[in-house]
Parts: C-alpha cells; sequence; structure tokens
C-alpha cells in the first residue's frame, strides 16, 4: 500500500515537473519572439537611417513632442489628484 502511494506521489512530481517544464519553455518561447521581433524593428530602423537623412530629425522632433504631451498630462493628472 505504501508503495503504490509513493508511486502515486512520484507520478504526480513528474506530473508537475512536466507541467512547469511547458510553461518554462512557452515563456521562453515568448521572450525570444519578442526579441526576435525588436531585432527586426532596430535592424529596419537602421536601415531606414541610413536612407534617409532627415528620419532622425524627425525622430527626434517626434520624441520632443511626445515628451511635451506626456508632462503636460502628468501635469494634468497632479492637478486632478490635488483637487
Amino acid at each position: 500500500m505504501a508503495e503504490s502511494e509513493s508511486q502515486e506521489e512520484n507520478y504526480d512530481n513528474r506530473g508537475k515537473k512536466v507541467e512547469n517544464l511547458k510553461m518554462d519553455m512557452e515563456e521562453c518561447l515568448e521572450k525570444m519572439e519578442k526579441l526576435t521581433v525588436r531585432t527586426a524593428w532596430m535592424t529596419y530602423n537602421c536601415v531606414a537611417i541610413r536612407t534617409s537623412p532627415d528620419l532622425p530629425n524627425a525622430m527626434q522632433h517626434l520624441q520632443d513632442a511626445f515628451l511635451m504631451c506626456k508632462e503636460q498630462i502628468e501635469k494634468k493628472w497632479q492637478e486632478v489628484l490635488m483637487e
């Protein structure tokens, strides 16, 4: 009887280990997919910058505009919290 319980525990532990391994592998695969996409975009951006010298200036202008908007939103949010 004790031997069958031990075998069941071992089977349950193996099942949990396999499930954990599957989850870990899925997480690793998802991270690799994200890294692949980021690498592809970085490559695309490098090519775009080399072929269009005005692009870095436009990107800088866009980033500046974004930061100004973000700052205004944060100010408004602080005003709302103060009310």
